[in-house]
Parts: C-alpha cells; structure tokens; sequence
C-alpha cells in the first residue's frame, strides 16, 4: 500500500473522531452556524477545496518547470474559504463558521506532512539541499526536511487550540479560524524558503503569495469582527 495513503486516512480518521466529538460539545454552537447556511455551505466548501487544491498545485508545479497535475493542501483551504464566504455572504451569514475545522485541518498537516515526508522525492515535497546536522537524505542528497519542520508547528498549533477550546471557548469559537490561518500562513510562508520550486515574484514562488493573502485574511477578519464587537 502506498505510504502516503497510510498517512491520509490515518489523518481522515482521526480528523473525523476530533470533529464528531467536537460538534457534539463545546464547539456545537459552530455547527449551529454552518446549519444557519445549509447545504449551499458544504457544497461551496468541497467544490472550493477540489478546485483550490488542484489549481495552486498545479500551478506551482508549472512556474516550478514540472508537468502534470498538482495538488495543495494550502489551495484547498484558500479555495473552501473563497467559496464559503461567497456562500456566507449570499446567505448574509456574518460570524465566523471555521472553528469547527481548525483542529480537523491542523491534525491532517501533523499527520499528513509525515505521509510526505515518507513517500520522499515523488510527493515532490521535499526541502533543498542543506548540510544542517538534521538533514534527510532521500536518495539524492541530504535535505531540509521541510515536512517534518510544518508538522512539528502545527501540532505546538494543536496544542494552543485545545488551550482555548478548553480555557476560552467563545474566543476560539470567534477568532479561532483566522487564528490558524494566520499562523499556518505565517509558518509556511517561512518554510517556502527552504523549497526549490520556482519563484514567480522576486525569491518569492506561488506559495509564498498564497501564504501571504492567507495571513493577510486572517488578520483582516479578527479586525473586522472586533469592530463588530
């Protein structure tokens, strides 16, 4: 079986169990908000994430001078939360609806940059040539191994999540989503620098600028909604 696989649905199961559990407890009122949109919310959300995933990946695939179809795990959040909004605003829903999805999407990055960092050079993940003491060797020299550096921060991430769900339910249930986004930006856009994909702005790749209007987002909406407040 491939690798890789292994890792995706360990990750779907246990996002799945995290997520039931969750939305049968302090994070119900969240469910009570996507409800508020209905199935239009689910479908924006699944259409955005295919469609993001494969657009963002493919496209850094291309401007990094490599054929073929891609895929982004930072495209589908880009993409679900494009279509989500449009979904929200059309409903002319207001508040925040993402809390229930930040554990769900920090575990599958803990989880998932392992399968990565396994599967080595054809999940076409891997860092740039370094002689760091930690380096990864994956057949072609030794590496940085820039999947385990992303999962390393998203599970301290995970950690600070279960903090507020427990000490501050309402503020994670608030901010919580533009929060992550901030910080999974934040983090990513750093380890973009250590991958040899192909620049597109300056040093900076596809990436990068994805990662950015992501952090920019984030930030925009926790002021938004305390102005609200």
């Amino acid at each position: 079986m491939n690798i890789h696989l292994v890792f995706d649905l360990l990750s779907a199961t246990t996002t799945a169990i995290v997520t039931y559990a969750l939305s049968k407890g302090v994070l119900a009122p969240s469910v009570a908000r996507i409800e508020r949109v209905g199935t239009v919310y689910y479908v924006g959300l699944v259409m955005g994430a295919i469609w993001g995933a494969f657009a963002l990946g493919t496209l850094n695939l291309w401007t990094s001078g490599i054929g073929g179809l891609g895929r982004s795990i930072l495209g589908a959040l880009l993409g679900a939360i494009l279509m989500v909004e449009l979904s929200k605003r059309f409903m002319g829903v207001k508040t925040s609806t993402g809390a229930l999805f930040v554990p769900a999407f920090t575990i599958s990055t803990v989880i998932g940059r392992w399968g990565c960092f396994f599967t080595g050079l054809p999940d076409q993940t891997y860092g740039t040539f370094t002689d760091v003491p930690w380096a990864v060797d994956f057949g072609d020299g030794p590496r940085h191994p820039v999947q385990l550096y992303e999962s390393g921060v998203m599970a301290l991430a995970l950690v600070l999540w279960l903090a507020l769900i427990r000490y501050r339910p309402d503020f994670f249930r608030k901010y919580g989503f533009y929060l992550m986004c901030i910080i999974y930006g934040g983090q990513r856009f750093i380890w973009e620098f250590f991958k040899p994909y192909g620049a597109v702005f300056g040093p900076f790749n596809s990436f990068h600028i994805a990662c950015a209007i992501l952090v920019v987002y984030g930030l925009w909406m926790i002021t938004h909604a305390r102005q609200q407040a």
